[in-house]
């Protein structure tokens, strides 16, 4: 299991639409991604309904995991997307 520690761009956090898009990503991704909250608990990273659950704002810490062959390249663009402000 793999996993990045980012901190959330977003100047509102994970609202509506960076989730959507974030979420997207992850299920596009096609392995398991889960996103945790430090803190907090641990939802499936594709399920919008899941990422918006976990209240995260602006600077919070989340951990991305995932396993399987592709894991590393996967967690590396939603890590990017996590760190983009937009709502710029």
């Amino acid at each position: 299991m793999l996993e990045r520690t980012v901190l959330i761009g977003s100047t509102n956090g994970l609202h509506a639409r960076p989730a959507k898009l974030f979420s997207q990503a992850a299920a596009a991704a096609g392995i398991p991604v889960t996103l945790t909250k430090t803190g907090g608990k641990t939802v499936n990273a594709a399920s919008i309904l899941g990422v918006i659950s976990l209240g995260i704002g602006h600077g919070d810490e989340v951990t991305l995991a995932a396993d399987g062959d592709t894991a590393e390249t996967t967690l590396d663009e939603l890590a990017r997307l996590l760190l983009v402000d937009h709502d710029a």
